[in-house]
């Protein structure tokens, strides 16, 4: 059933019952009112009406001041029966007031806009580092929370702070808080939080799976240093990332992220569910939260990485070009061949300077399979006639039995699909007893 709107679906003694001694207003699960709940403006409204023409409610104080439509008072020593009714109310926050004005308690009115499935579990905290409550229905939220309680009615204050969660197994995860709606302090309102969740294509397996890849994280108090480039940035926060993929990294993190126990490696503490979102992708690319590095990744991937470092510049790696050199199956089967890689612009002569790949070794090798991969640093590389250019190069082969030398051109580009074929005569000549 949806949400009552309309006071005409209530019925005194169904779903809406006032105790003139006890002073409660109650709503029931009864009738037409369901776990949707009731708008309290709408409950408002009732209450008028039944006042209006009860002869006996009439009799008594009046339990609600209205200050707005989504902001109300409990007054005249009138308050919710219970826990039951407080969770029904919807579209509002809401005061009890004590004889003498203060609030005895105060209820702040949470309402997500966006979409999130029905199964979903949003959840709450209202301190910082504080532990996390569910709202009390799944799916979007619209519901009130206890904001503050004077000292015979718990004795917290909670109006300074409050973050949501929606956190689930294979979709997106977001997060809300009073910074992103622009407010500095909570009253008893209505307050509306941009929370939405979707399909996360990037999770493709599940946490058992993932948790076994041994992807951890670390908090550091003292800013710790790696090299980009060459060159050192400062990162609070550190991933192993255990020489996966980008996106199995991602996946554990996730994991990690939904855990109610601490995920801090080192000496820190840091309650995975309420921890602040640490990576998330853009296409292909995965993008670090502020201060995030994640250390052993694939060398393949270093390209699909963007890194925030603590002052919220962004770090990248100088682009590694990766490629492969495919070979002929009269030099796969020699048993005996080779092939290097030169820049063309000095082959020939005496002064052929071999390529070197991004660690620094020259692409060359013994042939063994029908194809060798190579990576080359496009953007540091100064040989070939300066860094952050293509480069053309010759590559050769040899063999002794079955292959004879063969001779190929290539560019190197700013790309991981380079390709070079090498295509090798058979030899018919060669002997060697």
């Amino acid at each position: 059933m949806a949400i009552i709107q309309d006071p005409d679906l209530l019925n005194q003694g169904t779903e809406v019952i006032f105790n003139t001694t006890n002073k409660t207003v109650q709503l029931l699960i009864a009738g037409n009112l369901s776990v949707a709940g009731v708008v309290m403006q709408a409950l408002y409204s009732f209450t008028k009406e039944e006042w209006k023409t009860d002869s006996n409610l009439i009799k008594f104080t009046f339990p609600f001041v209205a200050i707005t439509p989504e902001q109300f008072e409990f007054v005249n020593g009138w308050t919710p029966a219970d826990t039951t009714t407080i969770n029904l109310i919807r579209n509002a926050g809401f005061a009890i007031k004590n004889n003498d004005g203060t609030s005895a308690e105060e209820y702040a009115g949470i309402i997500t806009l966006g979409s999130i499935g029905s199964s979903d579990q949003c959840y709450y905290i209202q301190q910082i580092g504080g532990s996390s409550s569910n709202f009390t229905y799944t799916g979007p939220v619209n519901k009130v929370i206890k904001i503050y309680g004077d000292a015979s009615h718990g004795n917290v204050n909670y109006r300074s702070y409050l973050k949501i969660f929606v956190r689930e197994q294979g979709k997106t995860y977001a997060d809300s808080d009073l910074v992103g709606i622009g407010a500095t302090t909570l009253t008893y309102q209505a307050y509306r939080f941009p929370l939405t969740n979707q399909v996360d294509a990037k999770v493709t397996h599940n946490d058992v799976t993932v948790d076994a890849y041994g992807v951890t994280m670390t908090n550091y108090v003292t800013p710790q240093n790696r090299s980009i480039g060459g060159t050192n940035y400062q990162f609070s926060t550190i991933i192993n990332g255990n020489n996966h993929s980008l996106e199995e990294i991602y996946q554990a993190v996730q994991s990690l992220l939904r855990k109610a126990t601490d995920i801090d490696s080192g000496a820190g503490t840091s309650i995975g569910k309420t921890a602040n979102l640490l990576l998330s992708f853009v296409g292909d690319t995965l993008v670090t939260q502020t201060g995030v590095y994640v250390d052993n990744i694939l060398n393949a991937d270093v390209n699909r990485i963007e890194f925030y470092d603590n002052s919220g510049t962004k770090r990248v790696f100088p682009f590694i070009t990766s490629g492969t050199i495919s070979f002929n199956s009269n030099l796969v089967t020699d048993g005996h061949a080779i092939y290097k890689m030169y820049y063309s612009d000095n082959f020939g002569s005496s002064s052929a300077a071999l390529v070197l790949d991004n660690s620094n070794n020259p692409i060359q090798g013994s042939i063994t399979s029908s194809s060798a991969s190579f990576t080359y640093n496009y953007d540091g590389n100064t040989g070939g006639g300066g860094a952050g250019i293509d480069k053309n190069v010759t590559v050769v082969a040899i063999g002794l039995g079955t292959a004879q030398y063969v001779v190929a051109q290539g560019v190197i580009t700013r790309s991981n699909q380079n390709s070079i074929s090498l295509v090798s005569a058979l030899e018919r000549n060669y002997a060697n007893s």
